[in-house]
């Protein structure tokens, strides 16, 4: 499209959307390069997802000392209460961030971002926020993360509601009197299973309502003294170095076999260390065939289905929480941790809805209506999840060369980008932490840092080289689509109905959200793209 007029904009080299981990540590990685950057965040402070996610019950599920980033000046100096630590704590660390890396006075808060025009006559990035200001900026980078959007029930009447209701998300920050209180949880996903158990506690009555079965795993927390680590700050060097070389950006990965090269008893011997662990290892430290093959995978679920009837007391709630027919494959849809998810059953204030059994009629004023009964509530609480994924992006009005619709584009083909860190057709637009990349297979600090790091050396190649713009070629862009597709259906990964696919927002393209090949892979795949002089992209603009 042609020159956008532009009046009272502000001009920066780089304006980053999000301050979460990718946003924070992009904004410090530039600005150490030189760059006039300037990030903004729609919540009023930092953390991203941790800045809102402060129902009762979140917290972390990647265990200390891999959920923080590996600059020896923040780790030598901030302490983890807990292995793993919760809402407030996260954003007690992303304050001292903040003021370690002297962040504020490049961050603009309660800023929300409308719109992002590629102005192909100067090669900038005219962006809009929603209360007026604009940005004129050469490098555009929405690192808006997975869980950006929300996604809310279609439910008949949900309006009409008297009493409080809250997506689990914008829990609100004067916290609410649930003591005693009749409440509904809807959903059983990670944070559907967090929320249950901490209200569980406090609830007059509880009832959680259940579409498809979570296959959480039993958290082994750990409260540490003062003087205590999870690992000697002496170690951290080279825990970090394992950590970025790990499949999964932790410092552990599969068990180098196959699940059958083992006997019974061998193979109960590691299930039950890798359960002992009380940490993502039974899901992501299993054999290497647990998430390729079907019979592997049963084995997993069923010691998953033995340990977790065992704490369940009621046959029937046996068999909605832990069916005996496996209804998905384990490890296919996010795995939450949990600490007594399973034991809230067993109290008599505490009810499971199958909405499959009876469905979900309508809300009404009183509370919710299924097919059979009207359920009277205080408080319904939709821990209904988010449009994962694409969603952070499609929410802006994003517009590239010649003006097409970045939304228009993912609903039509799903997400389609190269190396899962940029999109054929918009210019110098780079983010992390979004689709066709590793992203919920990855820890998250771990691939904020890979990402940054190649994302700023794009913006000195081109600096160095005096030209305006970079874009993914878009046979390139296929190329690498379908790779991701390949590795995601040579898993079991789409015999599950979950976000990881794309599944559960109407009109969504079904696809592979992210890469499943593995960090290694995923690194290896960037470095050989730089190493080959930026393969797969072009570039345009040579600066006299």
């Amino acid at each position: 499209m042609g020159s956008l007029e532009t009046t009272n904009v502000e001009e920066l080299d780089a304006l980053i959307i999000g301050a979460g981990f990718s946003g924070v540590y992009q904004l410090k990685k530039l600005r150490d390069e030189g760059y006039k950057v300037k990030i903004v965040e729609a919540g009023s402070g930092y953390g991203g997802i941790w800045y809102w996610n402060r129902y009762p019950g979140a917290r972390v599920d990647s265990h200390a000392p891999h959920y923080q980033f590996s600059d020896p000046e923040l780790w030598q100096n901030f302490h983890w209460k807990q292995r793993f630590p919760d809402h407030t704590q996260l954003r007690e660390y992303f304050e001292f961030v903040a003021e370690k890396w002297d962040l504020r006075k490049d961050t603009y808060f309660n800023t929300y971002i409308s719109s992002a025009i590629w102005d192909e006559t100067q090669y900038k990035w005219i962006i809009k926020a929603k209360d007026g200001r604009t940005f004129k900026t050469t490098f555009f980078l929405p690192h808006t993360g997975i869980a950006a959007s929300r996604a809310f029930p279609d439910w008949k009447g949900i309006s009409s509601f008297k009493g409080l209701i809250v997506h689990s998300s914008y829990w609100p920050h004067d916290e609410p009197d649930l003591k005693g209180k009749k409440i509904a949880v809807v959903g059983t996903g990670s944070t559907g299973v967090q929320l249950s158990h901490a209200l569980s506690e406090v609830a007059g009555d509880l009832t959680v309502f259940q579409r498809t079965p979570a296959m959480p795993l039993y958290m082994r927390q750990v409260d540490y003294a003062d003087d205590e680590e999870s690992i000697p700050k002496s170690e951290l060097v080279e825990f970090f170095k394992a950590r970025d070389v790990g499949y999964w950006g932790f410092d552990f990965g599969f068990i180098q076999k196959g699940t059958f090269e083992d006997d019974e008893a061998q193979r109960r011997a590691n299930y039950e260390t890798l359960w002992k662990a009380g940490d993502f290892t039974y899901w992501l430290g299993s054999y290497t065939d647990m998430l390729f093959s079907i019979e592997a995978n049963h084995e997993a679920y069923k010691f998953w289905r033995e340990k977790t009837r065992a704490r369940i007391n009621d046959p029937k709630l046996q068999e909605l929480l832990a069916p005996e027919k496996q209804p998905y494959p384990f490890g296919c849809k996010r795995v939450p941790l949990e600490r007594g998810y399973y034991e809230m059953f067993n109290k008599p204030n505490v009810h499971l809805v199958d909405v499959n059994q009876t469905p979900v009629v309508e809300v009404t004023e009183k509370g919710i209506k299924t097919t059979e009964k009207e359920w009277d509530f205080d408080i319904i609480i939709l821990a209904t999840g988010f449009d994962a994924v694409t969603g952070g992006l499609t929410t802006i009005d994003i517009r590239g060369a010649g003006g097409q619709s970045l939304k228009e584009k993912f609903h039509q083909h799903g997400p389609t980008t190269y190396c899962g860190i940029s999109v054929a057709g918009f210019p110098n637009m780079f983010f992390s932490y979004g689709p066709q990349a590793p992203a919920a297979f990855c820890n998250g600090p771990t691939c904020a840092e890979l990402q940054g790091k190649w994302i700023a050396d794009v913006m000195n190649t081109l600096r160095q080289s005096k030209l305006s713009s970079i874009v993914a070629d878009e046979a390139a862009e296929k190329a690498w689509g379908e790779h991701v597709e390949t590795v995601a259906y040579a898993s079991l990964l789409p015999k599950a109905k979950s976000w990881y696919m794309g599944d559960g927002i109407p009109g969504k393209p079904r696809a592979s959200q992210m890469y499943l090949g593995g960090v290694p892979n995923y690194h290896e795949k960037l470095r050989s793209c730089a190493s080959s002089g930026y393969q797969g992209f072009h570039f345009a603009g040579l600066r006299v």
